[in-house]
């Protein structure tokens, strides 16, 4: 189907608009008002632009408070709307949206509406434009689909007909499945948008927090497809007002939105897409540093060895178990550059800069990546180095699609293997890993705040990774919003986060949670090689015991380790953090009896000891 895109959903001067979304692949958009009296542009000049660009105009979106006035007012409407009308023929565009009214001068008079809108639909007519009529949520008489279309209706005008948008019908918990009775021909217009679940006055919820589907918790699909089984066969068009969006650069937001819908189209069977390829475990977390001194001491504390050397670049592998790192000395990649969420670019300093992630096919995942509007990374490497896959994360991090570790791991293209990562890496001689049953239990990535729901729908479209529910943590300095993503079996888990303050490096600094069958030794073991775990305030400890019982000496040891502890309904975590370096800090968590979560319970501790600890 055809997409289209609201201008108000991006940021930036009209042109820039128009050009992000037709690099995006959009094949309209809608006109905001607003962005038109702000240009430069005469509205021929914006539809020759359009044109150069192959975007169609789709909507125009001036009117306001139109129907169940009283009459001098609606006279007064009448030439407000001969004038757009005239603006809309210089701009090619031949639909207009008028939205239930917000009016105190508007009368609880479906019969002076419809009556109203009639008139209108034929001055329209005169112009060879139709009229969209829209129940906005908080209209004042008006505000639902069904009351509005009941309207259109009893109008019965060929140029009147109805709108549709996925907030005003979800966010008020309307049935959408009526929807199938309105004869596809009156729905002149499809607005779609997500949004998150708060308690908040509607109108506060639709004008800042809308987002794009996907991102949200409304079930935009099944609406889509109510309005499908109407008959329906206009673009699929996306309003979004987000303060985040309209700060962020058109572009990258502008490419969000239509992978939102690429993936919308691919959950009702209406597009090809590859398909997914879930990861099936993390191969190797990679750090960046100019300085591996602190960063490797860290690891030789944690009981990691260096165990190998890349063949031809300057970047060492060290194990331990299950768990694998590579510190790279060299210098850092454009990925590795993009500008930050504190308004610098993050080059200094030792970073969690590239994951890798064990695929069974790498091949057909960078193949979804590619088709989902993700780039695939060029790499510099020698020909004898493993042809590996990298796609670039929304906020720069590099994911290398891996084959898996285990020799005889599911292979889903069901022919040979490619060659292994481990193979560019020369082994040390001597020197072995420890293999006990640590791992890389998860891999917590903080994002730019402009990046955090773009960040959700590119780990669960591109990678198919399943998204739990957002969780907010109270930090010293504001409110930190989490959200993590996993597969089904925990193989991989990778919490988003987007810190409190945005020019605050230990707010901003990411983590590798290292799965550990027993945390009380491995804490021991750690500072016994010289290691410092953060130090956590003993009111802390003061409240444990006030929540939960414990066996003799179990809090004691605790306290005196900077163990934090938490229950849920499956099981018990315990963990401990390291200090950090750079903007990098290691966790060492134990997890018994199923326990599903991150320890979020503990975050405000950890974050208010980090701020102190720097």
């Amino acid at each position: 189907m055809r997409t289209s895109i609201a201008t108000v959903s991006l940021s930036g001067s009209l042109t820039e608009k128009l050009t992000a979304a037709a690099r995006a692949g959009f094949d309209g958009v809608e006109i905001f008002e607003n962005d038109l009296l702000a240009s430069p542009l005469t509205p021929e000049e914006v539809r020759a632009r359009c044109s150069d660009l192959g975007l169609t105009i789709d909507l125009y979106q001036p009117m306001r408070d139109i129907e169940g006035v009283p009459a001098d007012e609606f006279a007064r409407n009448l030439r407000r709307a001969r004038a757009k009308f005239a603006v809309m023929n210089r701009l090619g565009a031949d639909t207009v949206l008028v939205c239930s009214s917000v009016s105190p001068l508007a009368a609880d008079d479906d019969a002076l509406a419809a009556e109203q809108l009639a008139r209108l639909a034929d001055l329209a007519q005169d112009f060879g434009v139709r009229v969209a009529y829209e129940a906005l949520a908080w209209g004042r008489h008006v505000s639902t689909y069904d009351h509005a279309w009941r309207i259109v209706e009893t109008a019965g005008h060929p140029a009147l007909g109805t709108c549709l948008d996925s907030f005003h019908i979800l966010s008020r918990g309307s049935d959408p499945k009526p929807i199938e009775d309105i004869p596809g021909e009156k729905i002149f217009f499809l607005q779609l948008a997500d949004a998150p679940l708060p308690a908040m006055d509607v109108l506060q919820w639709s004008r800042h927090h809308r987002r794009f589907p996907g991102q949200g918790g409304f079930d935009v699909a099944g609406l889509l497809r109510h309005v499908l089984r109407a008959g329906y066969d206009g673009p699929l068009s996306l309003e979004v007002f987000n303060d985040v969006f309209r700060q962020a650069e058109a572009g990258p937001t502008a490419v969000d939105a239509r992978r939102s819908l690429l993936v919308l189209q691919e959950e009702l069977g209406l597009g090809s897409l590859p398909p997914p390829v879930v990861p099936t475990g993390v191969a190797f977390a990679e750090l960046v540093t100019p300085d591996a001194e602190p960063v490797t001491s860290l690891l030789g504390a944690l009981g990691f060895a260096r165990t190998a050397r890349h063949r031809g670049k300057p970047v060492e592998l060290w194990e331990r178990g299950e768990a694998r790192v590579l510190v790279n000395t060299g210098p850092a990649t454009l990925a590795h550059t993009r500008r930050g969420s504190g308004g610098g670019t993050a080059t200094d300093g030792t970073r969690l800069a590239a994951v890798g992630l064990e695929s069974p096919d790498p091949a057909g995942a960078a193949r979804r990546a590619e088709a989902l509007l993700t780039p695939v990374l060029p790499r510099r490497r020698a020909p004898e180095d493993a042809p590996l896959d990298a796609v670039a994360a929304p906020d720069g991090t590099e994911l290398f699609l891996c084959a898996p570790n285990a020799p005889n791991a599911p292979n889903a293209t069901k022919g040979p293997q490619p060659p292994h990562w481990r193979a560019d890496f020369a082994d040390l001689p001597g020197i072995a890993a420890v293999r006990d049953g640590v791992r890389i239990d998860h891999l917590s990535l903080t994002q730019p705040w402009h990046h955090f729901d773009e960040a959700i729908l590119f780990h669960r479209a591109v990678l198919g990774l399943d998204a739990q529910e957002s969780v907010d943590v109270a930090d010293p300095y504001g409110l930190l919003r989490s959200r993590a993503v996993s597969t089904a079996d925990g193989a991989v888990r990778i919490p988003l986060t987007v810190g409190a303050a945005p020019g605050d490096d230990t707010a901003h600094a990411r983590h590798i949670a290292l799965g550990t069958p027993d945390v009380v030794a491995a804490a021991r073991r750690f500072t016994e090689a010289g290691g410092r775990l953060l130090p956590i305030p003993a009111n802390y400890y003061d409240d444990l015991a006030a929540r939960y019982e414990f066996a003799d000496g179990e809090l004691a040891t605790y306290r005196e380790l900077g163990i934090l502890y938490d229950r849920d309904a499956h099981g018990v975590f315990r963990h401990c953090y390291t200090r950090t370096v750079g903007r990098v800090f290691f966790e060492l968590v134990q997890r018994d009896g199923g326990y599903q979560g991150y320890g979020a319970a503990n975050a405000p501790v950890r974050l208010a000891a980090q701020h102190t600890a720097r």
